[in-house]
């Protein structure tokens, strides 16, 4: 038998090796950290590195471990958590210069329940600034890089925990999903990401960017361990208003191989205008996979998808300019030096922390809110929204799965989308809906275009039809391996 890396395992793999004894808990932090320091030069996945306390961390995860008092399929792992989820003690920016400096006294409820498992926290990934953006390029810490091309973005906004991931700079990482902001960055970096259904995952102690929206999941290797992972973290949080109670949650029961009889729709409208050809093509096979083992594959009308753009950029940075409101220079974060005047220290704080991006949608906030507009655009939207949500009603009253594309193109280039908003935008044309209507989402590789950038398949699902979802994944995951 060949012997494999130790940073070759997939998360629960790994801590299987651990409780026989096959490794230390060490061993997998301090190959992480050798990995990380042959690559992170260049990829620049992480904002905060916390070896020292990684270790030390990893030496009582291993005393529990021995001593029986650690059990999970999650013990001892080295995880990477994005930098707008608040970990104790240890540096939380959003990727800002707002809050280059904020050490939170508290840790993010999905980040307790990974440590609860005997995961070991070794730093916080690179972002979009304030989870604002779809390419990890509006970052005050400079851009992270695609480890399968590295002249290419890793999407965003959780561009440094797939590019983590994928460059085995750790076992699994938490992202965050606002607009696709796990999905898009899983299928440029040729992960598994996914998006739960609203509710699933506490928010609390996630720095809030759209609040009906923003949604915490996994980034990792296989179907496998993003079903463990999302079983771990999900509960109902007495400390977030619009955390879901539900009793079946046990996601590792559908990691099963059988799709026979599953009804898959295609919505004709993810495979028309802007789709490139070969992410059509490597859709339309994973399709023909599913096809082949026993499901019942057809395409079908899912009305409003042009909507969809519009509806969300006016919510998400209405939401955005409320949540923004607090970074004032006065509680915490950034202030503007030699200020006096209580006005002109608001001004220029905001005008020196925030970036650019966060600063357009702050100021399209503000409007799409302001006395006049309110009902032209906000309203508006809102009601887009709820139409969005009847359309997908419908289409599960026929559907047990929704498949399409991710994006509608490979990862572009550094520098590429930057320089167009819009077409930035645009690129979360395929995920957004998901968030709209709160629904839940995976992104699983299914091939590569000609220069070799991974392509992701999206599966959606029905509200709390999560199993629905990983079943399907992990039965083509098993197929084309």
């Amino acid at each position: 038998m060949v012997n494999r890396d130790i940073l070759d395992y997939t998360a629960v793999e790994l801590s299987e090796k651990i409780k026989k004894g096959e490794f230390r808990v060490t061993d997998a932090v301090e190959a992480v950290f050798g990995q990380i320091a042959g690559t992170e030069e260049e990829l620049h996945c992480y904002v905060t590195l916390e070896k020292d306390r990684a270790l030390a961390r990893a030496a009582g995860v291993q005393e529990q471990i021995d001593a029986g008092a650690l059990t999970g399929p999650l013990a001892g792992v080295p995880f990477a958590v994005k930098d707008n989820l608040c970990t104790r003690g240890m540096r939380t920016t959003c990727s800002s210069k707002m809050l280059e400096n904020f050490v939170p006294a508290y840790s993010a409820e999905a980040v307790l329940k990974l440590e609860e498992a005997g995961a070991v926290i070794i730093g916080k990934t690179n972002m979009d600034e304030f989870a604002m953006g779809s390419t990890t390029e509006t970052s005050y810490f400079g851009v992270t890089r695609n480890p399968r091309n590295t002249a290419h973005v890793p999407g965003g906004s959780s561009g440094g925990s797939a590019a983590a991931v994928a460059a085995r700079e750790c076992f699994a990482a938490l992202g965050s999903d606002t607009g696709g902001s796990i999905r898009q960055p899983a299928s440029y970096c040729g992960v598994v990401g996914m998006k739960p259904t609203y509710g699933t995952v506490s928010r609390y102690g996630l720095v809030a960017y759209g609040s009906s929206l923003d949604q915490i999941g996994p980034l990792t290797k296989d179907v496998r361990d993003c079903a463990v992972i999302l079983e771990t973290i999900a509960s109902h949080d007495e400390k977030d208003s619009t955390s879901m109670r539900r009793t079946d949650t046990d996601f590792s029961s559908a990691l099963k191989e059988d799709v026979k009889g599953l009804r898959i729709g295609i919505p004709k409208d993810y495979l028309g205008r802007g789709l490139d050809p070969e992410v059509k093509s490597a859709v339309l096979a994973a399709a023909e996979v599913f096809r082949e083992k026993g499901a019942v594959v057809e395409e079908f009308d899912l009305s409003l998808a042009e909507y969809a753009i519009p509806a969300y950029y006016t919510i998400a940075a209405a939401e955005a300019s409320s949540n923004l409101e607090r970074f004032d220079g006065i509680k915490y974060g950034y202030r503007a030096p030699e200020t006096d005047e209580l006005h002109l220290l608001y001004k220029r704080t905001r005008s020196q922390g925030f970036g650019p991006e966060v600063k357009r949608r702050i100021m399209l906030g503000s409007f799409v809110l302001s006395s006049g507009y309110y009902d032209a655009y906000y309203l508006k939207a809102l009601r887009v929204k709820a139409l969005i949500k009847k359309a997908f009603d419908q289409a599960f009253a026929k559907y047990d799965v929704i498949l399409g594309p991710v994006a509608p193109t490979t990862a572009p280039k550094l520098g590429e989308s930057l320089s167009d908003p819009l077409k930035m935008y645009l690129g979360d044309i395929y995920t957004i809906s998901v968030n709209l209507a709160g629904l839940p989402g995976i992104s699983i590789p299914c091939g590569e275009d000609a220069g070799g950038l991974p392509v992701g398949l999206q599966l959606i699902g029905d509200c709390f039809r999560e199993k629905t979802l990983i079943q399907a994944a992990y039965t083509y995951e098993q197929e084309v391996k």
